[in-house]
């Protein structure tokens, strides 16, 4: 996918891109046209909008999209989808079909340059052909006489089309951060060219490389969702470029949760570097995460409440600290950025029903553990009762029984927190797989990132000693031991671990 603001010579370097790679060129606006030129039944149905003045619809425009990457020519030379998707709808519309790129290409060029090479275009009527007053004017004169100025080249007209782009290419840029590349653009064509050629051919050498190691077009394409994984899990501290991999992941999931109208979520991720229950270090790891994803909702003007379990509830056992109670002054003290979020936008409270303020817009509870017996889960209902329609999203929660209840009282318990936890539904799940009693090596990992299936992976080792994920089977549901240790070829049962 390429993607660039108005003037940006996006354009140019599609024709280039064309010519070196061989790749079909998919622009939605001659394919709008094509299709509607044509008659084609999806044609009929975007002229119709045409014709009244209103915008396509996306889902027609995606129908189009897909039908002609469904082509075999798309199919056996590869694509490059321009200027498309413009929205977060679209972005998503196209990852629920699978359509994932290798990469997502951004020319980045300064406004004063993009609006300068705007209103010095002249367009030829007679020719059709498109120049520029400085940087490519017309071979004579009589030419030059000719020349008209675009009606969408006026300066007023370009500063609102580009302001335009700006907010369309802010939303989907989550969608497609882990493989976006921002190129500069306020370079001759060939130079930036050379960037691009440079970036395509490395991803032609990485495919190539995959097909010799013998894995099956079924496993790459699934595995484009998955290019860029973090290695090396186990490793503790983790790089930055990991746990900015986590955090993305799951704040790409969760907004795609909440914008298809789920309200009650669920988190989970099982890797040494996000277990609140190890220490201090992983509970400030899990705070970043959080922050992260109440930062994102506020910066969409939404106000969240992040919420930590202090004292056990109101009854007899109020005053009990838990685990997780020393996490508030850590979100307290953390950094919330230049524009005062905190206390305006991002505010901090503990899990239950008086904690739901009128403003609220969104809930964030941090890895509410159970306790003796079963008051956290009061205090949990309370709340989301509280909460109405609003979203509420669980962050590793840790709803288990407890060694130190027994009897009638545990299987009360345990039937009341099963119940409770059922009701959420996973927009983000990570869990490693470890040979059975141990956590290491790592054999594979499971993941599943709303709306989509459950991925199992399996880990291997090329002949450059570095690891890698290859997809073994995809699941509907979260996938039982038992389907997880089928799924590795030739291995007995009971070879991984018992984690679900």
């Amino acid at each position: 996918m390429i993607s660039g603001a108005p003037a940006s010579g996006k354009g140019t370097q599609c024709e280039l891109i064309v010519r070196k790679f061989g790749l079909v060129h998919i622009s939605t606006g001659d394919l709008l046209r094509a299709e509607v030129s044509s008659g084609t039944e999806i044609g009929n149905k975007a002229k119709e909008f045409m014709n009244a003045g209103r915008l396509v619809p996306d889902e027609v425009v995606t129908a189009m999209v897909t039908a002609r990457l469904s082509r075999e020519d798309a199919k056996e030379n590869g694509w490059l989808l321009d200027g498309y998707p413009r929205s977060f709808n679209q972005a998503r519309s196209l990852q629920s079909l699978k359509i994932i790129p290798d990469v997502y290409i951004v020319l980045d060029v300064p406004d004063e340059i993009l609006i300068d090479r705007c209103i010095g275009r002249r367009l030829d009527p007679v020719t059709g052909k498109i120049y520029h007053l400085k940087s490519f004017p017309p071979e004579t004169e009589e030419m030059k006489a000719r020349l008209i100025t675009r009606p969408d080249d006026t300066e007023e007209k370009v500063k609102s089309r580009l302001e335009i782009y700006k907010q369309n290419a802010d939303t989907i840029s989550t969608t497609y951060s882990h493989i976006m590349k921002k190129i500069d653009g306020n370079h001759p064509k060939e130079v930036v060219f050379e960037v691009i050629d440079s970036i395509l051919s490395q991803v032609q050498k990485d495919k190539e490389t995959k097909m010799k190691l013998g894995k099956s077009n079924q496993s790459t394409s699934v595995q484009d969702n998955w290019r860029g994984i973090p290695t090396k899990l186990n490793n503790i501290p983790h790089s930055r470029d990991i746990r900015k991999y986590f955090y993305e992941d799951v704040l790409q999931a969760t907004q795609r949760a909440i914008n298809d109208g789920r309200t009650r979520l669920k988190v989970e991720i099982n890797i040494p570097e996000l277990n609140p229950e190890m220490d201090v270090y992983r509970i400030g790891t899990l705070m970043e995460l959080v922050r992260s994803l109440a930062l994102s909702f506020a910066d969409d003007g939404k106000h969240v409440k992040v919420c930590v379990q202090g004292s056990m509830g109101e009854g007899a056992l109020a005053g009990m600290p838990l685990q997780l109670a020393g996490t508030r002054k850590i979100l307290e003290f953390m950094d919330w950025g230049e524009y005062e979020a905190m206390g305006t936008f991002i505010n901090i409270g503990s899990i239950g029903g008086k904690e739901v303020d009128e403003q609220d817009d969104l809930f964030i509870l941090v890895a509410p553990q159970n306790a003796v017996g079963n008051c956290i889960i009061d205090d949990l209902r309370a709340m989301t009762d509280a909460a109405g329609d609003r979203p509420v999203i669980l962050i590793n929660p840790r709803l288990k029984d407890l060694p130190a209840s027994s009897g009638i009282m545990q299987t009360m318990g345990r039937d009341k927190r099963l119940e409770y936890a059922s009701s959420f539904e996973n927009c983000y799940f990570f869990r490693l797989l470890y040979y059975a009693g141990t956590q290491y090596p790592i054999m594979g990992a499971l993941r599943m990132s709303y709306p989509y299936r459950y991925e199992l992976y399996k880990r291997v080792d090329d002949p450059s000693g570095k690891e890698k994920y290859v997809i073994l089977s995809t699941f509907p549901e979260k996938p039982s031991t038992d389907e997880v240790n089928d799924a590795f070829e030739g291995k007995p049962r009971g070879f991984l671990s018992g984690i679900f």
